[in-house]
């Protein structure tokens, strides 16, 4: 038997502190959920917790930190939604997370929630325990549950955890696809004349060759195409495969990356769909995180972190300098230059009643209506776009087709 120095949190969110005898770890805090509180951390005495730490959690640990991968937002979502459900279900932490490792999780091995299960029960805080985790449990979410931890508040805040990645999830969802049909027709067209101008119209040109007739301009141009496809079509392989390469690696370094994220800010039909969800995401991000008390400072460095567009970091940065100098969000917002003013008046609105968190959820929720109706837009303009272009490229190939065909066959009857 030993003592354990535990603190602990009662119904009503307010921290007790004590000591209690008990032979190991588990049995404090069955000891401690008997008495109706919610363990917030239990001192071990020395040594205990290197001996725990090497027992049969370490090896599914291992296992899963050797080369996992990220879950997706909808499975994070469901993780967090089945935790919730159980803590408000009245169960303790350490009898939800025992559940957890029965229950399907897609996106997250029941490994990761027994190596939750034994941190827990040795004494640490749950956002400890999912902070040797990076991998499945980001930054925000670990800032979320600490500020749940301290509030008292678990439940509510794995409910808006599971919220929030929903919403992302249904985002990123509608956006993938929009793009589906547009990618599909692109690549159908491309495969298709790429097809025609390497295998069929070279056999429709040797039959032409063999005719002593002066052949229209349309396919006397589609000869030349046709001759350096079949001549030199790998060197068009390797260029094509060379250019994504180079473009790639552009792209990926930081003045790249900088110039893609700005021109996606600004192109014509593209910052339609780009704007909107990343102003939405940084919205939603950091209204979600000051709504559950973590601080300001850190809400925006965990933004800064989420939002990917290196453009939009910049910003962020920049008015996290601003907030640390004593400004206001809303006056850094609107020196970057970035954020568009219908943001920052509402953030300043926010400032002025006490109620960022509101102003910010709201301007999340405005722009995933935005982003609804620009999607439906430019999908709407971009798939006859597409269209059109294979078939007038199509149709300049068959018309030059079928124009030496019928100069061929006037011919012959001249004759």
């Amino acid at each position: 038997m030993a003592n354990f120095n535990y603190k602990a949190r009662n119904d009503g969110g307010e921290m007790v502190t004590g000591v209690l005898e008990a032979a190991d770890r588990s049995a404090a805090l069955s000891q401690i959920s008997a008495l109706g509180l919610f363990a917030v951390s239990v001192e071990a005495p020395d040594g205990e917790q290197s001996e725990a730490a090497s027992g049969a959690d370490a090896a599914p640990r291992r296992l899963f930190t050797r080369g996992p991968a990220t879950p997706s937002l909808q499975d994070l979502a469901n993780f967090t939604r089945q935790l919730a459900n159980l803590l408000n279900a009245g169960m303790p932490l350490t009898g939800a997370l025992s559940s957890m490792t029965n229950l399907e999780s897609k996106g997250i091995p029941p490994e990761v929630s027994k190596a939750l299960l034994n941190d827990v029960r040795e004494g640490k805080t749950l956002s400890n325990a999912m902070a040797l985790h990076p991998q499945a449990f980001p930054d925000m979410y670990l800032n979320m549950v600490k500020a749940g931890e301290t509030s008292g508040s678990m439940v509510e805040v794995l409910k808006r955890l599971a919220d929030h990645y929903e919403r992302f999830a249904e985002v990123r969802s509608k956006v993938t696809t929009a793009l589906v049909y547009p990618l599909f027709v692109m690549g159908l067209g491309l495969a298709l004349i790429f097809i025609f101008m390497s295998y069929i119209l070279p056999k429709f040109m040797a039959i032409f060759d063999g005719m002593n007739v002066s052949l229209p301009m349309s396919t006397r141009i589609l000869q030349q195409m046709s001759g350096f496809f079949a001549a030199y079509w790998w060197l068009i392989l390797m260029f094509g495969v060379l250019f994504s390469v180079l473009m790639k690696r552009y792209f990926t370094s930081p003045n790249g990356k900088k110039r893609l994220h700005g021109w996606l800010l600004t192109a014509p039909l593209i910052s339609r769909i780009a704007r909107p969800t990343y102003f939405g995401q940084f919205a939603r991000t950091l209204g979600a995180l000051m709504q559950n008390g973590v601080p300001v400072l850190t809400a925006l460095k965990i933004t800064e972190n989420v939002v990917q567009n290196v453009v939009l970091q910049g910003a962020i940065a920049l008015t996290r300098e601003g907030v640390t100098d004593g400004k206001t969000i809303a006056q850094p917002l609107a020196r970057s230059g970035v954020f568009p003013k219908l943001m920052v008046d509402l953030v300043h609105i926010g400032e002025q009643t006490g109620d960022v968190p509101a102003a910010l959820d709201n301007l999340a929720d405005t722009y995933d209506n935005e982003l609804n109706v620009s999607l439906r837009v430019v999908t709407t303009l971009i798939e006859p776009i597409l269209i059109v272009v294979i078939a007038l490229v199509v149709g300049f190939m068959l018309v030059g087709v079928l124009q030496a065909m019928f100069k061929i066959t006037s011919s012959i009857g001249k004759t």
